[in-house]
């Protein structure tokens, strides 16, 4: 029997999932993060992240995973896969290896054919699109310091900065300050900003309290509110700046939604609300998580047509 890997390596978590020549999924596995190879730190954590993921993948599946061998392996990766592919090289058995992005294998699974637009908003952001004819573009992705608007890092960012706004006296009130001074233990927001530059503070982490926004904005804080909405019209212009990239305009397009920022109700019905005012946009769940996108990707790259 022929095995297939597909892994989407993320800021908070690694997923494996291990599919047969038919198409079906034999298991699944979680780890931790494995976005950053490029310090000593960064690629321990990688290479601990892909190998627990995997390892329970292939427990699921009842696999040895010590003696696997895989047909193909797809891996996509949060942060680029330039830095990885040498190092995931060395860490599995495999006849074909893709390396790849988080969003390629999100669009993978999200549309049937895997065309059409998906934005992917977890810590960070981007959208990614694929049109008929097979040319692809992007938008966002900048990472965390020049980016990501609307994803869940940039949520908290804006609600600290709103709590630090009211310390100070030059910003409206909002519970914001307490929830966040609650979550992380700081006795103002002063304290609480210093706390997340700490190292023990990653940005999945800080991301982590974004449903303290949400949860702010369905109790009526005026100040979160705005900021899940902001979100929700920041991610559908990266939806926009895809379609106008692949597509004329009326062009019927899917777009898909992937990522822990979407869990909010708010954000997403809004978020659907904008994408769908562009004609021809029709926004829906995305079919299979991005996990099952990289399956895809490894069996396609074999030459089965699933």
């Amino acid at each position: 029997m022929k095995l297939f890997l597909g892994v989407d390596g993320g800021q908070s978590s690694t997923k494996a999932v291990i599919g047969d020549e038919g198409g079906r999924v034999l298991g699944a596995g979680l780890g931790g993060p494995s976005n950053h190879a490029g310090a000593a730190e960064g690629r321990a954590r990688l290479e601990g992240g892909v190998s627990a993921a995997v390892a329970a993948a292939c427990q699921a599946a009842g696999l040895d995973a010590a003696a696997v061998t895989f047909e193909a392996a797809c891996f996509g990766m949060s942060g680029g896969p330039d830095d990885k592919r040498q190092i995931l090289s060395a860490m599995l058995r495999t006849n074909r290896l893709i390396v790849t992005t988080d969003a390629v294998i999100a669009l993978s699974g999200a549309t049937a054919a895997g065309r059409g637009i998906v934005v992917v908003a977890g810590t960070g952001s981007m959208a990614y699109g694929r049109n008929p004819e097979g040319s692809a573009a992007r938008a966002g992705g900048w990472g965390y310091v020049f980016g990501d608007e609307g994803g869940a890092f940039d949520m908290v960012r804006r609600a600290l900065r709103a709590a630090l706004r009211m310390e100070e006296g030059w910003g409206p009130p909002t519970a914001l300050r307490v929830a966040l001074l609650e979550a992380s233990g700081a006795r103002d927001a002063n304290q609480a900003l210093h706390r997340f530059y700490d190292g023990q503070w990653t940005h999945a982490r800080i991301a982590s309290l974004a449903p303290l926004v949400d949860a702010a904005a369905r109790a009526g804080d005026g100040v979160a509110l705005e900021i899940v909405r902001q979100s929700a019209k920041e991610l559908a212009l990266l939806a926009s700046a895809v379609r106008g990239q692949l597509w004329k305009p009326g062009d019927r397009v899917e777009v898909a939604y992937v990522g822990g920022a979407f869990g909010s109700p708010l954000l997403l019905e809004r978020f659907k609300l904008l994408v769908e005012k562009e004609d021809g946009n029709r926004c829906a769940a995305p079919l299979r998580d991005p996990a099952e996108g990289a399956l895809l990707e490894a069996c396609r790259a074999a030459g089965l047509a699933l």
